[in-house]
């Protein structure tokens, strides 16, 4: 049995990439639906529906666990398809998101206690790290910030481009603006750490920015660990496959720049 990650596009590679640095014994299905991306400004009743079609689409390939590597599908489908679709489909079977683990870890990061969160304009609209951070930590202040143009450069390969810099420090400056005491802030999409170079260039030094990618798979193998019912579940095979609802030939050339090694991915249509 696989452990399922899926994204709506490519950023998930980059929390799949962490997870099996610190998990490489799993084995693991990605999917990605490409055809349908971006998720940052559809609906949230959008966004459920096609969630819910890809987890059932990694549940039917034997995966009993799925991480949703993607903010806005963890904004705005996780707690539906917790509450409501896994207890008719299979109460055996889990899903996690990327919020909480990400959340969890913002305590340990912040002295001022100030924190500020580039995400997509669905992630940003939908409150959910606000309301997270809220609930675990009151003591702790969120200001938000829409990107809507950074996952368009991620995905044109224009990531390190000298056009990038415009918006990427259009998006920190009016963060930072917004709330000078901020010293932590968040890449609250899966597509943001490609930018990484771009962003400390225009973050000052003493400001923490935090990709999500290591805390999701210290996250997942604390999970396993207190799990062992599910962790022996998963088949430990240090395989991986991956799927896309788009081309093969175009997911496989930009997949292996965010995850740094070759894909041979294969196409799925999702049933509505």
């Amino acid at each position: 049995m696989s452990i399922g990650i899926f994204d709506s596009g490519y950023g998930g590679l980059t929390i799949l990439k962490e997870i099996r640095k610190r998990l490489p014994e799993y084995d693991y299905i990605y999917l990605g639906d490409n055809a349908r991306a971006p998720y940052g400004s559809r609906s949230f009743d959008i966004v459920y529906d096609f969630t819910l079609q890809a987890v059932k689409e990694l549940f039917a390939r034997g995966c009993h666990l799925v991480i949703l590597a993607c903010n806005t599908a963890s904004a705005k489908a996780l707690r539906s398809i917790q509450q409501n679709d896994l207890p008719a489909i299979d109460p055996a079977r889990r899903v996690l998101g990327v919020i909480r683990p990400t959340v969890e870890a913002l305590p340990s990061m912040s002295k001022s206690g100030h924190i500020g969160l580039f995400g997509t304009p669905g992630t940003v609209a939908s409150h959910s790290y606000d309301m997270e951070l809220t609930k675990m930590n009151p003591e702790m202040t969120l200001t938000e910030q829409a990107c809507p143009m950074w996952v368009p450069l991620v995905e044109n390969n224009e990531a390190s481009s000298p056009g990038a810099d415009y918006f990427v420090k259009k998006y920190i400056d009016m963060l930072l603006e917004a709330d000078p005491s901020i010293d932590t802030v968040v890449l609250g999409c899966t597509h943001y750490p490609i930018l990484m170079p771009k962003i400390r260039e225009h973050v000052p030094a003493e400001i923490n920015v935090v990709a999500q990618g290591n805390l999701v798979a210290e996250s997942l193998a604390d999970y396993l660990r207190r799990h062992p019912e599910m962790e022996c579940r998963c088949e430990k095979n240090a395989s991986i496959q991956y799927l896309t609802t788009e081309s093969p030939e175009k997911f496989d050339a930009l997949a292996s720049l965010f995850i740094g090694e070759k894909v041979i991915s294969s196409r799925v249509n999702l049933p509505n």
